[in-house]
Protein backbone atom coordinates (compact mmCIF):
# COMPACT_ATOMS: atom_id res chain seq x y z
CA UNK A 1 0.00 0.00 0.00
CA UNK A 2 1.32 3.42 -0.97
CA UNK A 3 1.69 6.36 1.35
CA UNK A 4 1.03 9.09 -1.29
CA UNK A 5 1.13 10.10 -4.21
CA UNK A 6 1.19 7.23 -6.71
CA UNK A 7 0.31 7.13 -10.40
CA UNK A 8 -3.47 7.21 -10.08
CA UNK A 9 -3.57 9.70 -7.21
CA UNK A 10 -1.23 12.04 -9.12
CA UNK A 11 -3.47 11.74 -12.17
CA UNK A 12 -6.55 12.56 -10.10
CA UNK A 13 -4.80 15.51 -8.47
CA UNK A 14 -3.96 16.93 -11.90
CA UNK A 15 -7.56 16.54 -13.07
CA UNK A 16 -9.08 17.94 -9.87
CA UNK A 17 -6.62 20.83 -9.44
CA UNK A 18 -5.46 21.54 -12.94
CA UNK A 19 -2.94 24.14 -14.03
CA UNK A 20 -4.73 27.47 -14.18
CA UNK A 21 -7.14 26.71 -11.34
CA UNK A 22 -6.83 28.78 -8.17
CA UNK A 23 -8.45 29.08 -4.76
CA UNK A 24 -7.00 32.56 -4.44
CA UNK A 25 -3.66 30.98 -3.58
CA UNK A 26 -1.96 31.51 -6.96
CA UNK A 27 -2.69 35.23 -6.91
CA UNK A 28 -1.81 35.53 -3.24
CA UNK A 29 1.55 33.83 -3.53
CA UNK A 30 2.43 35.86 -6.60
CA UNK A 31 1.68 39.08 -4.70
CA UNK A 32 3.91 37.97 -1.82
CA UNK A 33 6.97 36.86 -3.85
CA UNK A 34 6.98 39.23 -6.85
CA UNK A 35 9.16 41.77 -5.08
CA UNK A 36 11.66 39.27 -3.66
CA UNK A 37 15.01 39.70 -5.37
CA UNK A 38 16.41 36.23 -5.94
CA UNK A 39 15.41 32.61 -6.40
CA UNK A 40 12.30 31.09 -4.81
CA UNK A 41 11.97 27.42 -3.87
CA UNK A 42 8.74 25.43 -3.69
CA UNK A 43 9.10 22.18 -1.72
CA UNK A 44 6.25 19.74 -2.44
CA UNK A 45 5.72 21.27 -5.87
CA UNK A 46 3.20 18.60 -6.89
CA UNK A 47 1.86 18.99 -10.43
CA UNK A 48 3.06 22.58 -10.72
CA UNK A 49 -0.31 24.26 -10.13
CA UNK A 50 1.35 27.13 -8.25
CA UNK A 51 4.81 26.96 -9.78
CA UNK A 52 3.82 27.19 -13.44
CA UNK A 53 1.72 30.39 -13.18
CA UNK A 54 4.56 32.00 -11.21
CA UNK A 55 7.07 30.97 -13.88
CA UNK A 56 4.79 32.49 -16.51
CA UNK A 57 4.84 35.75 -14.55
CA UNK A 58 8.63 35.79 -14.63
CA UNK A 59 9.25 34.59 -11.07
CA UNK A 60 12.60 32.81 -10.62
CA UNK A 61 11.32 29.67 -8.94
CA UNK A 62 12.38 26.03 -8.77
CA UNK A 63 10.90 23.08 -6.90
CA UNK A 64 11.04 19.50 -5.76
CA UNK A 65 8.71 16.74 -4.66
CA UNK A 66 9.07 13.42 -2.85
CA UNK A 67 6.75 11.68 -5.35
CA UNK A 68 8.24 10.55 -8.66
CA UNK A 69 4.76 10.36 -10.15
CA UNK A 70 3.85 13.91 -9.15
CA UNK A 71 7.13 15.23 -10.53
CA UNK A 72 6.52 13.44 -13.84
CA UNK A 73 3.18 15.24 -14.12
CA UNK A 74 4.82 18.55 -13.17
CA UNK A 75 7.51 18.20 -15.85
CA UNK A 76 4.86 17.32 -18.43
CA UNK A 77 2.79 20.34 -17.41
CA UNK A 78 5.86 22.58 -17.72
CA UNK A 79 6.41 21.34 -21.28
CA UNK A 80 2.75 21.88 -22.17
CA UNK A 81 2.92 25.43 -20.80
CA UNK A 82 6.28 26.22 -22.42
CA UNK A 83 8.14 26.95 -19.19
CA UNK A 84 11.18 25.32 -17.64
CA UNK A 85 12.98 25.32 -14.32
CA UNK A 86 15.03 23.06 -12.06
CA UNK A 87 12.86 20.23 -10.69
CA UNK A 88 14.16 17.38 -8.56
CA UNK A 89 13.15 14.53 -6.27
CA UNK A 90 13.75 15.11 -2.56
CA UNK A 91 12.13 15.42 0.85
CA UNK A 92 11.37 18.57 2.82
CA UNK A 93 13.05 17.32 5.96
CA UNK A 94 16.29 16.20 4.33
CA UNK A 95 16.93 18.06 1.05
CA UNK A 96 20.31 19.76 0.66
CA UNK A 97 21.31 22.09 -2.16
CA UNK A 98 24.38 24.29 -2.47
CA UNK A 99 22.51 27.56 -2.59
CA UNK A 100 20.24 29.71 -0.49
CA UNK A 101 16.92 31.23 -1.46
CA UNK A 102 15.25 34.58 -0.91
CA UNK A 103 11.95 32.81 -0.41
CA UNK A 104 10.57 29.34 0.29
CA UNK A 105 6.86 28.75 -0.28
CA UNK A 106 4.71 25.78 0.76
CA UNK A 107 1.10 26.53 -0.27
CA UNK A 108 -2.24 24.78 0.29
CA UNK A 109 -1.42 22.63 3.30
CA UNK A 110 1.20 20.50 1.53
CA UNK A 111 3.47 20.88 4.54
CA UNK A 112 0.96 19.00 6.70
CA UNK A 113 1.64 15.79 4.76
CA UNK A 114 4.62 15.56 7.13
CA UNK A 115 2.32 14.12 9.74
CA UNK A 116 5.07 13.14 12.18
CA UNK A 117 5.98 16.09 14.39
CA UNK A 118 9.71 15.39 14.29
CA UNK A 119 9.72 15.33 10.49
CA UNK A 120 7.84 18.60 10.22
CA UNK A 121 10.19 20.35 12.66
CA UNK A 122 13.23 19.03 10.79
CA UNK A 123 11.70 20.41 7.60
CA UNK A 124 11.20 23.86 9.14
CA UNK A 125 14.79 23.83 10.36
CA UNK A 126 15.90 22.80 6.87
CA UNK A 127 13.93 25.65 5.31
CA UNK A 128 15.59 28.09 7.73
CA UNK A 129 19.05 26.81 6.80
CA UNK A 130 18.32 27.21 3.08
CA UNK A 131 17.14 30.81 3.34
CA UNK A 132 19.33 33.84 2.79
CA UNK A 133 19.55 36.32 5.65
CA UNK A 134 16.20 38.16 5.74
CA UNK A 135 14.76 35.50 3.40
CA UNK A 136 11.07 34.66 3.78
CA UNK A 137 9.21 31.45 4.49
CA UNK A 138 5.57 31.58 3.36
CA UNK A 139 3.62 28.50 4.37
CA UNK A 140 -0.03 27.40 4.67
CA UNK A 141 -1.61 25.35 7.42
CA UNK A 142 -5.18 24.08 7.30
CA UNK A 143 -7.69 22.61 9.73
CA UNK A 144 -9.61 19.34 9.50
CA UNK A 145 -12.96 20.48 10.80
CA UNK A 146 -15.70 18.15 12.00
CA UNK A 147 -14.19 14.91 10.72
CA UNK A 148 -14.78 11.59 12.43
CA UNK A 149 -13.65 8.01 12.02
CA UNK A 150 -15.77 6.23 9.43
CA UNK A 151 -16.53 9.32 7.35
CA UNK A 152 -16.71 8.25 3.70
CA UNK A 153 -16.69 10.05 0.38
CA UNK A 154 -16.91 8.94 -3.24
CA UNK A 155 -15.81 10.99 -6.25
CA UNK A 156 -15.63 10.23 -9.97
CA UNK A 157 -13.09 11.70 -12.38
CA UNK A 158 -13.05 11.53 -16.17
CA UNK A 159 -9.72 11.53 -18.05
CA UNK A 160 -9.11 13.11 -21.45
CA UNK A 161 -8.95 9.69 -23.15
CA UNK A 162 -12.32 8.49 -21.90
CA UNK A 163 -11.23 6.63 -18.78
CA UNK A 164 -13.04 6.87 -15.46
CA UNK A 165 -11.31 6.95 -12.07
CA UNK A 166 -13.44 6.14 -9.03
CA UNK A 167 -12.06 7.44 -5.72
CA UNK A 168 -13.42 6.10 -2.43
CA UNK A 169 -12.09 7.75 0.73
CA UNK A 170 -12.63 6.72 4.34
CA UNK A 171 -11.25 8.26 7.55
CA UNK A 172 -9.75 5.37 9.52
CA UNK A 173 -7.94 7.09 12.39
CA UNK A 174 -7.76 10.41 14.22
CA UNK A 175 -4.80 10.64 16.59
CA UNK A 176 -5.61 13.56 18.90
CA UNK A 177 -2.46 13.07 20.96
CA UNK A 178 -0.08 13.25 18.00
CA UNK A 179 -2.33 15.61 15.99
CA UNK A 180 -2.96 13.85 12.71
CA UNK A 181 -5.72 12.03 10.87
CA UNK A 182 -5.37 9.13 8.45
CA UNK A 183 -7.64 8.11 5.60
CA UNK A 184 -7.52 5.32 3.03
CA UNK A 185 -7.96 6.37 -0.59
CA UNK A 186 -9.00 3.61 -2.97
CA UNK A 187 -8.52 4.55 -6.65
CA UNK A 188 -9.97 2.33 -9.41
CA UNK A 189 -9.66 3.07 -13.14
CA UNK A 190 -12.11 1.81 -15.76
CA UNK A 191 -12.70 2.28 -19.47
CA UNK A 192 -15.89 1.24 -21.24
CA UNK A 193 -16.91 -0.59 -18.08
CA UNK A 194 -13.71 -2.66 -17.97
CA UNK A 195 -11.31 -2.61 -15.03
CA UNK A 196 -7.85 -1.22 -15.86
CA UNK A 197 -5.95 -0.64 -12.62
CA UNK A 198 -6.25 0.28 -8.96
CA UNK A 199 -4.26 1.90 -6.19
CA UNK A 200 -4.70 1.87 -2.42
CA UNK A 201 -3.16 4.75 -0.50
CA UNK A 202 -2.72 5.77 3.12
CA UNK A 203 -3.11 9.54 3.41
CA UNK A 204 -2.16 11.17 6.71
CA UNK A 205 -2.48 14.89 7.49
CA UNK A 206 -1.14 16.73 10.51
CA UNK A 207 -2.70 19.75 12.17
CA UNK A 208 -1.10 22.50 14.21
CA UNK A 209 -2.51 25.16 16.48
CA UNK A 210 -1.69 28.66 15.26
CA UNK A 211 0.18 29.76 18.38
CA UNK A 212 1.92 26.38 18.60
CA UNK A 213 3.22 26.79 15.05
CA UNK A 214 4.38 30.34 15.74
CA UNK A 215 6.30 29.20 18.84
CA UNK A 216 8.04 26.46 16.84
CA UNK A 217 9.12 28.99 14.21
CA UNK A 218 10.42 31.35 16.88
CA UNK A 219 12.37 28.55 18.58
CA UNK A 220 14.06 27.74 15.25
CA UNK A 221 15.07 31.39 14.85
CA UNK A 222 12.42 32.89 12.58
CA UNK A 223 11.29 36.44 13.29
CA UNK A 224 8.76 39.03 12.09
CA UNK A 225 6.05 36.36 11.93
CA UNK A 226 2.70 37.40 10.48
CA UNK A 227 -0.53 35.49 9.89
CA UNK A 228 -3.22 35.88 7.25
CA UNK A 229 -6.34 33.88 6.53
CA UNK A 230 -8.17 32.71 3.42
CA UNK A 231 -5.58 34.35 1.14
CA UNK A 232 -6.30 37.89 2.31
CA UNK A 233 -3.09 39.48 3.55
CA UNK A 234 -3.10 40.17 7.30
CA UNK A 235 -6.75 39.17 7.65
CA UNK A 236 -6.96 37.96 11.23
CA UNK A 237 -7.73 34.21 11.48
CA UNK A 238 -11.08 33.32 13.03
CA UNK A 239 -13.10 30.19 13.75
CA UNK A 240 -14.39 30.10 10.18
CA UNK A 241 -10.96 30.35 8.55
CA UNK A 242 -10.05 27.44 6.30
CA UNK A 243 -6.47 28.39 5.37
CA UNK A 244 -3.89 30.19 7.51
CA UNK A 245 -0.86 31.58 5.70
CA UNK A 246 2.15 32.27 7.87
CA UNK A 247 5.07 34.41 6.81
CA UNK A 248 8.33 34.36 8.72
CA UNK A 249 11.71 35.96 8.13
CA UNK A 250 15.16 34.52 8.78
Amino acid sequence: MLKSYGKLSSEVYDIDKNIGSSFGDVEYYYSRVKDLDGEILEPGVGTGRILIPLLKEGINISGFDSSNEMLKVCKSNCEINNVSTNLFIDKMESFKVNKKFTGIIVPTGTFLLLYKREDSIRALENFYNHLEDSGKLIIDITFNKEIKIGDRNTRIFETENGETILLNTEIIDIDYINQYSTSINNYTKYKDGKYLSSELEYFSMRWYGIEEFKMILEAIGFKNITMSSDYIYLKKPNKNSEIITIEAEK
